[in-house]
C-alpha cells in the first residue's frame, strides 16, 4: 500500500530539492528522518515536513506503524516561477528567476496490491 504527502509551491529551486531527496530514496521512514534531521542543506526542512506528513497519513488514515514503512518514491516538480528585476548601471535591469518546488514523498509498507 502507497500513500503519499504533497507540499506545494515550496520556496526552493527544484535542483536543490532534488539532492536532498536523492538522498533519503529507498530508506526505512525513521532513518530518512534522521538524516533529514541532521542535514546541512535548506531544502532538508521541507522535505523533512513532508515525510512527516505521509507518516502521518499512513498511521491516521490507514492505520500503518511507521517504523515498517520506507520512502518508494521521491520527487520534486517545478512549480511556478516569480519574475522579478534587479537595478544594474546605465538604467539597465536584469531578471531574477525565484523559482518554487511541488516537493511528492510516497511511503510504503513494502506489500503491493
Amino acid at each position: 500500500m502507497k500513500v503519499r504527502a504533497q507540499a506545494r509551491f515550496v520556496r526552493q529551486p527544484p535542483q536543490k530539492v532534488r539532492a536532498v531527496l536523492d538522498v533519503v530514496r529507498g530508506l526505512p521512514a525513521n532513518e530518512a528522518l534522521q538524516v533529514l534531521q541532521f542535514s546541512e542543506r535548506r531544502a532538508a526542512t521541507p522535505v523533512r515536513k513532508v515525510v512527516q506528513s505521509a507518516l502521518a497519513n499512513a498511521d491516521n488514515n490507514f492505520g500503518f506503524d511507521a517504523d515498517e514503512l520506507f520512502l518508494s518514491e521521491c520527487y520534486a516538480d517545478e512549480g511556478p516561477t516569480l519574475k522579478r528585476w534587479r537595478p544594474r548601471a546605465r538604467g539597465r535591469a536584469t531578471p531574477i528567476h525565484k523559482r518554487t518546488s511541488h516537493i511528492t514523498v510516497v511511503v510504503s509498507d513494502g506489500n503491493e496490491e
